[in-house]
């Protein structure tokens, strides 16, 4: 039997800005609970969570860590989370399987960036969130206007459930206003006193547990009747009512504490038990058919992989959730996402780098295994003659893209093998071969997501990497009519090529007439693989050019439109029309035609007034109301049209389309010049003509290099 039952299962997620405390209040769990003898500390490099060569290094957490302790008969699992933006498909997948948000508040910045980002993912997941006023002990530590700064953020759901006596280097006190007692900490003693509240501060704590109670009671009608007959709700009845409240996402009670000197942490893990749901409490997971799958252990075995980390020596190292049954050490589950059957060889509870070997995991819990053949992050296993698929996670698409390349000859395959290895572990980033543009792209978060990609590169996987600004995809089209004549011939000993053609091409629109003065045989429609169309006509009179070699010069002139003339780029939407030419009876081929066909494009191409395109994207940018100017300016400056704005809470959001050529290395700059306040995302919108000077500039440019396309 396992150990726990899922009722007796939290799963947590520590969640803030960096800088908060999470590390270090997973490492005060861990001490409170007697899973670690001696607290490390970020200072001295020895913390659980934070145990990567990267992050002791940088001296804050960049990727997601499970950890687990045992307090008064529960198991609460708790996920350590790094606090950037540009790791936040890190968070992401750590929101997905927790059931209870633990956002973490520096008691002497208050509300920051990070606070305000993550807080869109917990109400994406309607995550039951707690928050934690945290280094209370700081010379600038300043509770109440952290709560009121969480209050504006937030909501008036935002409600206290305990506040600090004293604050700053002296921070020794807490009073509880759910259980109406003061937990004083002395130096040199673990555990607190449990003392009556002081008289000086007995009419504010119970002001405060008034409130207390009628916020819970207004979420409850039940309790809502109890608390008009008796003026008063049970401390039982305000833990159900608290309960409840979160489940529903109605509530959200403030705890404070020191982690660093222990100071409130296990009053908080004891909430943790008492309060926070365990999956079974928790809203059903809905299948990607539509069908509610209960987290119930006596139910069909069903897990998630949320997470996969690639391990030296091992091999992958895949963590899930079971969201169903018992999952056992050797059964065989199925892959709903490929159809390959998986033997879990061996399960494993995770304490930072450290794997414990168990025999099985019960629903609602989380674990690892080893050696999943083919198996991947968001897959769902289960078992055999079931068919449940759970909603995957959607990872934030990327904001900062660039192109990168091997410095040394030969070690291509190794760097693809690596970027597949990155993107595997790492979803949020995206690779791209484009053949477009001749580059691999690499997509991911920003800046510092970015340069841990570097240091893995360079000191994981030793390889010697270039990374370049992207080219553009630009498209090519024209403005006007024209017709060309070409004429292929060919005569090397016996047989020859010959081939003559004569076309008609013409911007192509939407419902437009049909060609004036000419004859239609024939019409096809094809939509180009690159965006738009190319419409070809026949109109041959006479037998001038038999129809068998009609597609030999359509391949010639969609082999043109491959390399457009002026910057090698794709053309899009030409309306061509084959009308006159010429055969030979003993020369004329595929080939010739083919010829004749391209070479009859590419001239009336350049005599009907060429016109470059440039990709143009959306891009909605979400900024603090006292930068709306400056991010306005910013954009004008890009080239950007501002199209439109609109107000949500204490933020703008723009929107506008701006060139693509405009947007490298955007991201670095908006949190330049909004401290890190803002956030925007962008998708390809519509191909725009370019101005004649940045047309000219880019098709010399394209001739002197010789290039197929070139990004200024």
């Amino acid at each position: 039997m396992p150990e726990f039952d899922t009722a007796h299962v939290k799963n947590v997620v520590l969640l803030g800005h960096s800088g908060s405390g999470k590390t270090t209040l997973a490492e005060s769990m861990l001490y409170e609970a007697g899973m670690i003898h001696k607290p490390g500390s970020i200072e001295e490099k020895n913390t659980v969570a934070d145990y990567t060569e990267l992050e002791k290094e940088r001296g804050n957490s960049i990727f997601s860590k499970l950890l687990h302790t045992h307090w008064k008969g529960y198991k609460i699992n708790v996920l350590d989370t790094p606090g950037y933006d540009d790791f936040a498909g890190e968070v992401i997948s750590a929101l997905r399987v927790a059931d209870t948000g633990v956002m973490l508040l520096n008691a002497s910045t208050g509300v920051e960036v990070g606070t305000d980002i993550i807080w869109e993912y917990i109400l994406q997941f309607k995550t039951p969130t707690i928050f934690v006023v945290n280094q209370l002990d700081h010379p600038q530590a300043d509770f109440n206007k952290t709560v009121q700064e969480a209050k504006n953020h937030f909501g008036k759901n935002v409600v206290l459930v305990q506040y600090p006596v004293n604050v700053g280097l002296g921070f020794n006190a807490i009073i509880d206003v759910l259980n109406m007692v003061m937990y004083q900490y002395k130096d040199g003693e673990r555990k607190p006193h449990k003392l009556p509240i002081p008289e000086e501060e007995r009419a504010r704590a119970e002001e405060l547990h008034k409130e207390l109670i009628e916020a819970i009671a207004s979420n409850d009608e039940t309790l809502m009747e109890t608390y008009f007959d008796k003026g008063e709700l049970t401390e039982d009845e305000m833990r159900a009512g608290l309960h409840l409240s979160m489940v529903r996402h109605d509530l959200f009670p403030v705890f404070c504490l020191s982690a660093k000197q222990h100071r409130g942490v296990a009053r908080l893990m004891g909430y943790i038990d008492n309060v926070c749901p365990p999956s079974n409490e928790m809203p059903p997971q809905i299948t990607r058919k539509g069908e509610l799958l209960p987290c119930d252990s006596s139910g069909p075995a069903c897990l998630f992989i949320f997470k996969t980390v690639t391990e030296p020596h091992v091999g992958d190292l895949s963590y899930f959730k079971v969201y169903s049954g018992v999952v056992k050490a050797g059964m065989e589950l199925v892959n709903e996402n490929t159809a390959v059957t998986e033997k879990l060889n061996q399960l494993f509870v995770i304490e930072g780098n450290k794997r414990i070997p168990v025999q099985e995991l019960v629903a609602g819990d989380i674990g690892a295994t080893l050696k999943l053949r083919n198996t991947h992050t968001n897959n769902t296993l289960h078992e055999k003659g079931k068919n449940l698929e759970l909603e995957p996670i959607v990872f934030p698409e990327p904001k900062l893209s660039i192109a990168i390349a091997n410095n040394k000859k030969g070690e291509e395959e190794k760097l693809a093998t690596v970027l597949h290895q990155l993107q595997e572990e790492d979803p949020s980033i995206q690779v791209e071969v484009s053949t477009e543009i001749g580059q691999t792209l690499l997509h991911c978060q920003g800046d510092m997501h970015l340069a841990i990609i570097k240091w893995k590169l360079q000191h994981l996987f030793h390889l010697d990497v270039l990374f370049t600004k992207p080219r553009i995809s630009y498209r090519e089209t024209i403005r006007s009519e024209a017709e060309a004549t070409y004429r292929h011939k060919k005569q090397s000993g016996g047989a020859g090529q010959f081939g003559e053609v004569t076309l008609r091409i013409e911007p192509w629109k939407e419902d437009m007439p049909e060609p004036h003065g000419l004859t239609v045989r024939g019409k096809e429609v094809h939509e180009l693989p690159w965006g738009g169309k190319l419409v070809y006509y026949n109109c041959i009179v006479g037998g001038v050019i038999d129809t068998r070699f009609l597609p030999s010069i359509y391949k010639g002139i969609m082999e043109r439109m491959q390399q457009g003339p002026l910057t090698g780029s794709f053309v899009r939407d030409i309306r061509v029309c084959v009308f006159d030419g010429k055969m030979h009876p003993v020369d004329s081929n595929d080939m010739a035609f083919k010829s004749a066909g391209m070479m009859a494009f590419k001239e009336a191409f350049q005599k009907a007034d060429p016109q470059l395109l440039e990709p143009v994207y959306y891009v909605e940018v979400r900024c603090p109301e006292d930068l709306t100017g400056n991010v306005m300016g910013d954009l004008q400056m890009r080239r950007g049209m501002v199209e439109g704005m609109e107000t949500e809470g204490h933020f703008t959001v723009i929107h506008a389309k701006v060139p693509h050529a405009e947007l490298y290395q955007y991201a670095s700059a908006l949190r330049g010049l909004t401290q890190g306040r803002a956030r925007f995302k962008m998708k390809f919108d519509h191909y725009a003509p370019v101005s004649g000077e940045l047309q000219r500039r880019l098709t010399e440019a394209y001739r002197k290099e010789g290039v197929e396309a070139v990004a200024v």
